[in-house]
């Protein structure tokens, strides 16, 4: 079946009711089904070099069912029961997919992000009440292994670490050299030490406990983590394997090959590229430890489709744009689709992504509370550029106005509101009183509408527009901070009376952080020694200001809230002048203003002889729309 309107939508749902589908239980059943049917065929790909040519690593998928067999078996002898946490701190790899599916299968998984400081990384393990911690051991160019000997100093209910060495996958030379430069690690900790895969090797091949016979919470996904304690996600099995079937369903066969340069501690590649290949059959290939960052893999990304055959491509747009840096070197006649999420897609970078490689893009939309999948723009349909498409089976969206909190007619933007088997209702977050206030009651008894805290608009068709956020979540390509943490750092500094930070346009990672700084009376501090400060005392180099202004008075409501939608207008009038100024385009923004339907809009007067193409040059990479003045 074809999955191309909202007819085709309704006819799935017809077929039957969500709870009557003969789905798996568990992730270990669904697991075991797909290694029955597809036994021989490829499941998981990884080569930690970028190099076409370099050694690669592929388990069938027997082979990935009797490794997570072993995997799961090692943490329940470890002490890990359904209601205990495996933490992971890794970068990309064979057991990086191992742990997360071994630890959902005996206890709850917990991926966590290698690139936060210890501190943040501590407060998680803490939080999550983790007994085991599945990290790197000590490796050239980089500090994983450092910064989780510290997060364990700091979080003493980790018992057990189990270090993954990256050696194994060297050949020749590289492999000699490394032991010898190995960087040494202080250990201050009272953690068992033990080598994963020298421990798993001992296990038995079968599962020798007892899987889950009901859902249940099978993994814990923080959400950004750039303050002092992040909020914790709950997801159960039952959101996992929906989000699973939806790939199998709408989009993949056992005869795909999906490419997924993307981290295994996101929801994207862990939820919806894991889940549909477990659940398809299809073949999943994980390049690099670093994905998309890492070394070469932008320079040999093509080849890399023509070595594996790819025919699905799972990208985010910072990664479009830089492939676009690249020429279309190889032979990727086999690549049929290319699936963008985690931050919108500006129109021009669409256009000439599709043209350059010959795909069709589907942009989706997702979040890590509602376990992922929300909407997509349909593979065999009408995509509506600039819109995240139509809601998935079984998925129900409602637009709730921010003020009156009631439901909002077509077209008319407010609050985007979920109920999907994704949505954990009632339990979102795993700290009880961040669950408050985050839900809408729906029509059903036990249904409730998540609250995302996105803008949004659901036109005539059925389709999803993304206008803005009711929150103040600052993303950079598709990686969310808390504007909190850089307000909190520069109000650490004694001239400073209030701060506000917010996201700016960007034409490469969607938005990055700008801050604007009010300061206290008769203070002689400038804008280069606050962004010095700022830089010395917030943790997450993803958080650093790109831009400091001082001014006289920030915006204000009439309680003394700093009024942001003000200082989101002053941003994008700065960047798309400076924009607009560096490709020699002769206009400037003469105000930004809020429309129903688009959220912010930029707003152009002529200087001089001027053409839309001439400023589509310009202004083509940033999401945010523009029109005439006059």
């Amino acid at each position: 079946m074809t999955y191309a309107s909202v007819a085709d939508r309704d006819a799935i749902e017809a077929e039957s009711a969500w709870e009557d589908r003969p789905m798996p239980v568990t992730l270990h059943q669904m697991l075991e089904k797909t290694a029955t049917t597809h036994a021989s065929r490829n499941a998981l790909t990884y080569q930690l070099l970028s190099d076409p040519k370099a050694k690669a690593e592929t388990l069938s998928w027997t082979q990935l069912l009797e490794k997570t067999n072993q995997t799961a078996n090692l943490f329940h002898e470890l002490g890990v029961g359904e209601n205990d946490v495996v933490a992971f701190l890794l970068p990309n790899a064979t057991e990086t997919a191992l742990t997360y599916l071994g630890g959902a299968v005996a206890g709850i998984v917990n991926p966590i992000n290698p690139l936060l400081d210890a501190n943040q990384i501590a407060s998680i393990l803490r939080e999550t009440g983790a007994k085991v911690l599945v990290t790197l051991r000590a490796f050239p160019k980089t500090d994983v292994a450092q910064k989780a000997a510290e997060a364990v100093r700091l979080a003493p209910n980790v018992h057990t670490i189990l270090e993954v060495d990256l050696l194994r996958y060297l050949t020749g030379v590289k492999k000699l050299i490394v032991p010898l430069i190995r960087p040494k690690v202080d250990i201050q900790h009272r953690a068992k030490v033990l080598n994963f895969n020298a421990e798993i090797a001992k296990q038995p091949t079968v599962l020798k406990f007892a899987d889950s016979e009901e859902d249940r919470v099978a993994a814990y996904f923080h959400t950004g983590g750039t303050t002092g304690m992040p909020k914790v996600a709950q997801h159960k099995y039952s959101g996992i394997i929906y989000n699973g079937w939806l790939g199998d369903r709408l989009l993949f066969t056992e005869k795909d090959t999906m490419i997924c340069p993307l981290p295994l501690f996101h929801v994207f590649a862990t939820i919806v590229v894991m889940g549909a290949s477990l659940s398809s059959g299809a073949h999943v290939v994980f390049p690099t430890p670093q994905g998309y960052r890492g070394e070469g893999v932008f320079d040999n990304f093509w080849k890399l489709v023509e070595r594996y055959k790819v025919t699905f491509m799972i990208t985010v747009p910072t990664a479009m744009s830089a492939l676009m840096q690249r020429p279309v070197d190889a032979d990727i006649s086999s690549l049929q689709m290319a699936f963008s999420g985690s931050a919108p897609l500006p129109i021009e970078l669409y256009k000439k992504f599709e043209k350059a490689a010959g795909v069709t893009i589907c942009e989706g939309y997702g979040l890590t509370e509602a376990t992922c999948l929300v909407s997509i723009n349909p593979p065999d349909g009408e995509k509506k550029v600039g819109s995240v498409g139509l809601p998935f089976p079984y998925t129900e969206i409602k637009i709730m106005s921010v003020d009156t909190h009631e439901e909002c007619p077509p077209d008319e933007v407010g609050e985007i509101c979920v109920s999907n088997p994704g949505v954990v209702s009632g339990e979102t977050y795993t700290e009880t009183d961040k669950n408050a206030d985050l839900y809408y009651a729906g029509p059903k008894s036990n249904a409730q509408f998540l609250r995302t805290g996105d803008l949004g608009r659901i036109d005539s068709d059925g389709y999803l527009w993304i206008t803005g956020r009711a929150k103040d979540l600052i993303i950079r390509g598709g990686h969310n901070i808390d504007p909190a943490e850089i307000e909190e750092a520069l109000a650490g500094h004694h001239d400073v009376a209030f701060a506000g930070a917010i996201g700016q346009p960007d034409a490469h990672a969607g938005e990055v952080p700008c801050v604007f700084v009010e300061l206290v009376s008769g203070a002689t501090v400038t804008e280069d020694e606050l962004m010095k400060f700022a830089k010395d005392h917030i943790s997450e180099r993803a958080a650093h200001p790109k831009h400091l202004q001082i001014m006289d008075e920030l915006p204000k409501t009439a309680v003394g809230k700093i009024f942001k939608p003000d200082l989101r207008k002053m941003a994008i009038a700065r960047i798309y002048d400076a924009a607009l100024s560096n490709a020699d385009v002769a206009a400037e923004v003469a105000e930004v203003v809020e429309d129903k339907k688009r959220g912010l809009v930029a707003r152009l007067n002529k200087t001089g002889t001027v053409t839309d193409e001439n400023v589509l040059r310009a202004l083509g990479a940033f999401t945010r729309p523009w029109e005439w003045a006059d």
